[in-house]
């Protein structure tokens, strides 16, 4: 049987907590789609891939980590909102994902202003 959404996102968050990127790759199905509200639309998982690299990269630059405030789910639905935080402030997000056997097929940050001197 799949895992549905609150499984597969509370694992997210284990591993995004732990602040490998990369290792988020394989929650990912084969065919999905990340939407970033600074890059667009980055499709496929060596692709995704190729993104959370560059996440590691960013995120260790601005001294960041992200703080999870509320996930909602619903069987292949799921929301969280959160915080990004860094040494020059915090900015707010939600995150909309759909989940299928198992994996995440779509990924979408909505986010407010970034904190100052925050390039995204």
């Amino acid at each position: 049987m799949a895992e549905d959404a609150t499984i597969v996102i509370n694992r997210f968050w284990d591993v995004q907590d732990r602040g490998d990127y990369t290792a988020l790759v394989d929650l990912f199905a084969e065919d999905a789609v990340l939407v970033d509200p600074f890059t667009g639309e980055i499709k496929g998982n060596k692709a995704i891939a190729e993104y959370m690299q560059t996440m590691n990269e960013q995120v260790g630059a601005q001294e960041g980590r992200f703080e999870r405030i509320d996930l909602v789910t619903g069987g292949e639905a799921a929301w969280t909102s959160w915080n990004w935080i860094t040494k020059d402030g915090t900015a707010n997000g939600v995150t909309v994902y759909k989940v299928q056997n198992g994996k995440i097929t779509y990924y979408r940050d909505y986010m407010g202003s970034p904190p100052p001197g925050d390039v995204g």
